[in-house]
C-alpha cells in the first residue's frame, strides 16, 4: 500500500474520543497521525499502521 501525506486511514481500534479515522501528516519509517475526532497527534511505526489499517482513503477521494 502506498501512503501519502494528507491521506486518511481507518484503523481497527478506535481512539478514546470515539474516532477510527486518522490523517497522515508524515510518512517514513514512522508515521505521524492526527486523530480526526479530537486532533491528538501520535507517532507510530509504519509496520503497525499497515497491520492495523482497515481502510485507506486517498486525499483526492476525500475532497
Amino acid at each position: 500500500m502506498v501512503f501519502e501525506v494528507g491521506d486518511v486511514v481507518k484503523l481497527k481500534k478506535k481512539h478514546p474520543c470515539g474516532s477510527f479515522n486518522w490523517e497522515i501528516l508524515r510518512v517514513g519509517a514512522d508515521f505521524r497521525l492526527k486523530c480526526e475526532g479530537c486532533g491528538h497527534q501520535i507517532m507510530v511505526s509504519r509496520k503497525l499502521v499497515e497491520k492495523n489499517c482497515r481502510e485507506h482513503i486517498k486525499k483526492e477521494e476525500k475532497q
